[in-house]
């Protein structure tokens, strides 16, 4: 994805035998706590409604450059997540070019001529899925196998990025700044409208929850819509809120359209497979509603630390730079398109009519979704703070951030 301070790159397929990530630009001197990072994989795998590929996976991070002795040290960090399920692909997913001898997995042969056929491989998808991406990637790339598309854009690739997520966390929390999410609706159960929980709420009971969700009776309720929708062969989707809090003013700038904060953090949030639509703070309630019940008022308190505002509907973001407050981004993800129950479609070998493939899938994955949120504000947040505060190494960021943290607390600069 494009950053500004930071590289960040993933490669691998779903059922290939590893995702690769790369990650460049954090400082050197930061530490590294590996089990962290596989905790974060953990929670990625977990929430209500998963399918049976979590429990064939056991997602750890293996670093192979950029850490030495539990630090950074300057250079691109680069790790690998292994696919556990790759024993069973091999075949399907090899690298090596296929011999004309070679079996395909449908019984026939390289040689035999109808390698395009429906009937030479039975894990070869001729039949795009509404919803997905195998039909416009097939398009684009000219691919008579769409699985050749649907490796890549499946959710998989996520977990690379939820492993650079959690190293921007370690590099977010040295300045203070944290990060936490919850789920806030699964199809058509979920929190009041309007309802905002305070961060320390979220993080005490989201993460206890099968749903990440932060209210009792909310639970409950998406449960069981999981539940329905499971026993009608059907999928779900929802909405999910990242919170991240302890945020100094000052990261992003209203000077161009690409530095914009929340431009930037709303490309992020998109990219997520699934994601449909972002609202930073209380957007969409506000776009119904006056100016003068939508905007947060200011004041002024030296014992509170100066400039402060008694609400938060915009989200912690004025003119696309942060101006102290909690950042609060919802996502919105459509029901998952893999239905067991398939729709019509069409074969792309003969244009006849024929039902979407069925790959196997979740029933909900917006738990999951929400870590992958959590992930991509980390990857956001950092890389604005390394432009503002720069730095090679935490000791230089660090001194940085505080020397422009005094600045900011002796606001307006004085008339020469």
């Amino acid at each position: 994805m494009t950053l500004r301070a930071l590289r960040f790159m993933t490669a691998g397929e779903s059922h290939g035998p590893m995702l690769v990530g790369i990650l460049q630009g954090l400082p050197a001197g930061l530490p590294i706590d590996l089990a962290a990072i596989d905790e974060d994989l953990v929670r990625r795998m977990g929430g209500y409604g998963r399918g049976k590929r979590m429990k064939i996976e056991r997602d750890c991070a293996r670093f192979v450059a950029g850490v030495r002795h539990g630090h950074t040290i300057g250079s691109p960090i680069a790790f690998l997540i292994e696919n556990r399920d790759w024993t069973n692909w091999q075949h399907v997913m090899g690298v090596e070019p296929l011999e004309a001898t070679d079996p395909m997995p449908g019984g026939t042969t390289a040689e035999s001529g109808d390698l395009p056929g429906r009937a030479a491989d039975s894990r070869r998808v001729t039949r795009p899925r509404p919803g997905h991406a195998d039909l416009a990637g097939g398009l684009k790339f000219d691919r008579a196998d769409l699985r050749d598309i649907l490796e890549r854009a499946s959710a998989r690739e996520t977990a690379a990025r939820v492993a650079a997520g959690a190293l921007c966390r370690m590099f977010l929390a040295e300045l203070g700044v944290g990060i936490t999410s919850h789920v806030t609706r699964i199809g058509g159960a979920g929190l009041e409208a309007g309802t905002t929980l305070p961060v320390q709420t979220v993080m005490e009971r989201a993460e206890a929850s099968p749903v990440r969700c932060a209210d009792a009776q909310a639970e409950a309720a998406m449960i069981d819509a999981i539940d329905a929708a499971g026993n009608s062969l059907d999928t779900l989707g929802g909405t999910f809120e990242v919170i991240a809090f302890n945020l100094p003013p000052g990261l992003g700038s209203h000077a161009q359209w690409d530095l914009k904060l929340d431009g930037r953090i709303a490309q992020a949030m998109m990219s997520i497979p699934a994601q449909k639509a972002v609202e930073i703070g209380d957007g969409i309630w506000a776009a119904g509603h006056p100016g003068s019940v939508v905007h947060d008022p200011i004041h002024y308190d030296r014992e509170q630390g100066g400039f402060y505002r008694p609400s938060n509907r915009a989200g912690g973001l004025e003119g696309g730079i942060t101006f102290g407050g909690d950042l609060r981004v919802r996502v919105f993800m459509k029901p998952l398109s893999t239905l067991r129950q398939p729709l019509p479609s069409v074969d792309i070998v003969d244009g006849e009519p024929a039902e979407a493939v069925v790959q196997r899938s979740d029933v909900c994955a917006v738990p999951a979704a929400a870590i992958v949120g959590e992930a991509m504000v980390a990857l956001i947040i950092a890389d604005a703070c390394i432009e503002k505060f720069g730095g090679d190494s935490i000791g230089e960021t660090k001194r940085n951030h505080a020397s422009y943290l005094r600045q900011v607390g002796d606001f307006p600069p004085q008339a020469s």
